[in-house]
């Protein structure tokens, strides 16, 4: 070992003197501001925002609601909500969390469609405002009451025999498994399924 310290480098040959953070882009400084990030931003604008509040930029909306998804009894889904002719032809479709009221949709599903003269729907479109628009609206509601109504509604029974088109057309479109079972995570893309469907069934 003796004969070989000669060819042997000095280890100090290849060590390189650290130079202070203090004089590294006064980085002990942006440090003690409690800038952090944001310090190192301002000093060698590295992207980060300059400040720790919410950026100006509008953010997209997220959540299980924003994709119309809805906590049931059945556990988390989506219902649609339309209006269909004696030929089982969809004319309105909405998408809805599956926790929403249908009488609540009942309003916005009648105002996009006009020259409506009877409006066949089950009892869960049951609500004397809902009833009191339509009305309004001259437009004859054959929806029967709800079993908890004190006051008994009547309807005519012979015309919500023709309310078995709402359900034929449900059930063609269920018929496709994208539609029955949605795969899909944002509403846009599940929604637009099912006009694809709803006018390939039906409109082509």
């Amino acid at each position: 070992m003796a004969g070989l310290s000669p060819g042997i480098r000095p280890i100090y040959d290849c060590v390189q003197p650290l130079q202070s953070l203090e004089r590294a882009r006064n980085l002990a400084a942006n440090l003690r501001d409690g800038g952090g990030i944001a310090g190192t931003a301002r000093a060698g604008g590295a992207g980060q925002h300059p400040c720790q509040s919410a950026p100006l930029r509008r953010r997209r909306k997220r959540g299980a609601s924003e994709q119309a998804i809805g906590v049931t009894k059945g556990g988390r889904n989506s219902k649609l909500h339309a209006l269909v002719d004696k030929l089982c032809r969809p004319w309105v479709i909405i998408l809805t969390p599956g926790n929403v009221a249908d009488c609540t949709v009942g309003p916005q599903c009648v105002s996009l469609i006009a020259s409506i003269k009877k409006l066949l729907g089950d009892k869960a479109y049951d609500s004397d405002p809902f009833r009191k628009s339509l009305r309004q609206d001259g437009i004859t509601p054959v929806i029967p009451g709800r079993a908890n109504r004190k006051k008994r509604i009547r309807h005519d029974k012979e015309a919500y025999k023709g309310r078995n088109v709402i359900e034929r057309c449900y059930c063609r479109l269920k018929d496709f498994r994208r539609i029955a079972t949605r795969y899909d995570k944002l509403a846009r893309n599940f929604f637009s399924s099912v006009c694809l469907v709803a006018a390939v069934v039906y409109w082509m």
